[in-house]
């Protein structure tokens, strides 16, 4: 059901997924999760075998992309989500994120 406010709350957050998260697809998942919630940001594989997303959006699309990040694709086995709030990119920082990647 469309909302009658004006403007949505825009929140950002980076994540750390910890489990069976590389090699299974979950970037891929991820990203197209992120894209269907209208999400901007990226993810990546790191050394430890963990996944790093940083993601921006409106609250409720954030909450449900970080539900979904708690089982993430059918192969996956996530163990844990450490989850940091982070300062919204506003377009007169030096970064501005426009869609979400995947980053190597």
């Amino acid at each position: 059901m469309p909302s009658s406010k004006a403007s949505v709350e825009t929140i950002a957050r980076r994540i750390l997924v910890s489990g069976k998260v590389q090699g299974v697809g979950y970037r891929f998942a991820l990203a197209e999760q992120a894209r269907n919630l209208n999400i901007m940001g990226w993810c990546r594989n790191l050394p430890e075998g963990q996944v790093e997303a940083w993601v921006q959006g409106g609250k409720e699309a954030v909450d449900n992309l970080l539900d979904w990040m708690q089982q993430g694709p059918p192969q996956a086995v996530v163990e844990h989500l450490a989850v940091e709030n982070q300062a919204v990119l506003e377009p007169l920082l030096g970064e501005t994120i426009q869609a979400f990647e995947i980053r190597k």
